[in-house]
């Protein structure tokens, strides 16, 4: 949990499920794995159980306390859509997100097949709770990861949720996504891969995303170059920051 977060794009970070299993190379040099095997086996700690899949009810109701509005990452450190997640727990995560409606939540996932199924059941909860038939509420955002073209299938998913806002995260971007279909895409986040063992980010492949967002009306949001040491690489793009955020954002934050 953190009500403060150093990702760009975000305010805080909520973490009601940690642990994750990998799924494609974008999980390769994955951040959040690496962080918690650091403190597998030291007893009393959060990630005492390393990157292993841990459910943490009692943190369910934190976003209703935070009274200030800010943007959310849900399961920075996780997939809420991962396996060995209950569907009775998402239900509850997504309880959570509808009555906390001061923020704004971010919901990325690289499992959109199992958010597809399950997206009947989440409406029907949402609208039990809030006694009407709405789509979801508009400060649910969804997202999925999108590393390189093979995974273009993710965002046809996401495509089929109705979410107020959808979004690409192409982080770590690892190649050209050049035909990239950004059709009822609002929002799309690129950037390079970080930390030890690397991979490099071609300009030319942020330039492309950058440009296909400009010319779809797609709030492009340009988060670092990467490498070794991500902060001194700098996220300029060729002479300026890209920090668009959907228009939602821009209207109640």
């Amino acid at each position: 949990m953190s009500l403060q977060s150093n990702i760009e794009w975000t305010d805080a970070t909520w973490n009601p499920v940690t642990g994750c299993t990998e799924v494609s190379p974008g999980c390769d040099h994955c951040y959040a794995k690496t962080f918690a095997e650091r403190w597998r086996g030291i007893p009393g700690h959060p990630y005492e159980q390393g990157f292993d899949i841990k459910l943490w009810p009692e943190r369910l109701d934190l976003p209703l306390k935070w009274k200030k509005p800010r943007r959310i990452f849900t399961n920075s450190m996780s997939d809420l859509f991962h396996q060995d997640v209950p569907d009775e727990f998402i239900f509850r995560v997504f309880e959570t997100m509808v009555k906390a409606d001061q923020h704004i939540f971010q919901l990325l996932t690289k499992r959109p097949s199992r958010l597809v199924r399950l997206s009947d059941q989440i409406t029907n909860r949402i609208n039990l709770l809030l006694a009407t038939t709405v789509d979801w509420p508009s400060n649910i955002w969804i997202g999925v990861s999108v590393e390189t073209m093979q995974y273009e299938w993710r965002v046809e998913k996401l495509r089929q949720v109705p979410a107020a806002i959808r979004f690409i995260s192409a982080e770590p971007l690892l190649g050209s996504l050049k035909d990239l279909n950004l059709h009822n895409i609002d929002w799309l986040i690129a950037g390079g891969e970080s930390g030890p063992g690397h991979r490099p980010c071609d300009p030319q492949w942020v330039r492309e995303l950058r440009n296909k967002c400009l010319q779809n009306n797609v709030s492009f949001f340009f988060k670092q170059w990467g490498g070794r040491h991500p902060k001194a690489s700098g996220r300029e793009l060729d002479s300026r920051t890209w920090d668009e955020l959907p228009l939602y954002a821009s209207t109640t934050t």
